[in-house]
């Protein structure tokens, strides 16, 4: 405390540094009065260097604005855009203000898949008021009222059944599904509970049902887009090459997404991550502005790719990863991995009606490849045999 001794001895600081406690909170505030240069130094740089990286973005702003222009006149751009309707398709040409929008997919699409959805909505109607074991009373009967209700729109449906435009095929499938599911509906109101047996018998009964109603829809969808796709390659001619195609998914429909494997039949698998691309967004629905603002920051963002490091697809992938990696297998030695899944899935009808029309059409096919549902495979760039250049930040420094 030999520095308290020398302060000025006043009645003021006599009061504060009476006692240990008050000497140790003078002591205290001095220490920090001392460091406040060096903090406010340290702050001010801070925020001088967060300052240049704001401001990059204002300016960034600035020039994908003044690009979009640059990239719109020199490029035809295909959007193809997910919807419950069986996608919406937009063809936007140079020099033209506003985008041709394709026709929409049949009707008969969406009411197939919506036939079949039915069985769903059942199932999820009831499954909130499931019993831990079965036949045994459930919390509520908010189900009984919902499932009355949507039993009425099941039989509306079915009473004109034979108005929908469907064919032989179909229209038995979507007339033994709705069937099934008013019986079951009906059997379960008279009950009064929810018995899970009887679910899963009248499942058994639906499902087979379905494998007419997806490929119909199937059918409906890839045919239409096919014969759209070709008609606007035809249209944009020599452009065909200068053309970028952009497609949206959630997660749950990005692995064989569908609308993707259409466009990629015709603009081949060279244009895969280069103009065809694929964008996993958060929304069922995304809007076309949307979709052509993150084509353009793409193309633009590999200019400088480019232009830093002598690679133009380097800004596709996560500027950081390779000292994310590195930091990563730091850490491998210590972890366990889990077992690989078992189990696969098929193609479905949509991508074997795909490679039908492409031989019909004498097009090469070209379809995603078969995984498990459950897989730690990283999207999109997966087999390192498929792609070329460098695979790090620093191989890309190291050849530049």
């Amino acid at each position: 405390m030999n520095f308290l001794a020398g302060l000025p001895k006043t009645k003021l600081f006599g009061r504060l540094t009476d006692g240990l406690l008050g000497k140790a909170v003078l002591a205290l505030a001095l220490v920090l009065l001392m460091a406040f240069p060096t903090w406010a130094l340290l702050n001010n740089a801070i925020k001088s260097s967060l300052l240049l990286d704001s401001q990059m973005n204002v300016y960034y702003a600035k020039s994908l604005e003044r690009y979009t222009g640059e990239f719109r006149a020199k490029h035809p751009i295909i959007l193809g855009l997910f919807s419950n309707e069986g996608g919406d398709f937009y063809l936007y040409m140079p020099g033209q203000s506003s985008p041709i929008q394709a026709p929409p997919v049949p009707v008969q699409y969406q009411v197939v898949k919506g036939i079949s959805h039915s069985a769903m909505a059942i199932y999820a109607i009831l499954q909130p008021y499931f019993a831990t074991a079965d036949n045994a009373p459930v919390a509520g009967d908010g189900w009984k009222g919902e499932l009355t209700a949507y039993r009425t729109e099941q039989a509306n449906t079915l009473a004109q059944a034979d108005q929908l435009g469907l064919e032989p095929d179909a229209l038995g499938a979507v007339k033994a599904i709705l069937t099934n599911n008013i019986s079951f509906i009906d059997e379960t109101l008279a009950a009064g509970v929810i018995d899970r047996q009887k679910i899963n018998a009248w499942i058994k009964e639906v499902v087979p049902h379905f494998t007419t109603t997806i490929s119909t829809a199937a059918t409906y969808q890839v045919d239409h887009w096919m014969e759209v796709m070709a008609e606007w390659k035809k249209m944009i001619g020599d452009q065909w090459d200068q053309t970028f195609g952009v497609t949206n998914t959630l997660y749950v429909t990005r692995t064989n997404n569908i609308l993707f494997t259409l466009m990629a039949q015709f603009f081949g698998k060279e244009a895969i991550n280069d103009r065809l691309l694929l964008f996993e967004t958060t929304e069922f629905t995304t809007k076309p502005d949307t979709m052509l603002s993150l084509v353009t920051r793409i193309v633009k963002d590999r200019e400088l790719g480019l232009a830093f490091f002598d690679d133009y697809f380097l800004m596709d992938v996560e500027l950081l990863s390779t000292g994310a990696r590195q930091a990563i297998a730091k850490q491998d030695g210590a972890r366990t991995p889990m077992a690989a899944s078992q189990g696969s899935y098929a193609v479905g009808p949509a991508h074997a009606r795909i490679r039908a029309y492409d031989e019909a059409n004498g097009i090469t096919p070209m379809l995603p490849p078969l995984a498990p549902f459950h897989s730690q495979e990283w999207p999109w760039r997966t087999v390192a045999s498929e792609g070329e250049g460098p695979e790090t930040l620093q191989e890309a420094l190291d050849q530049k």
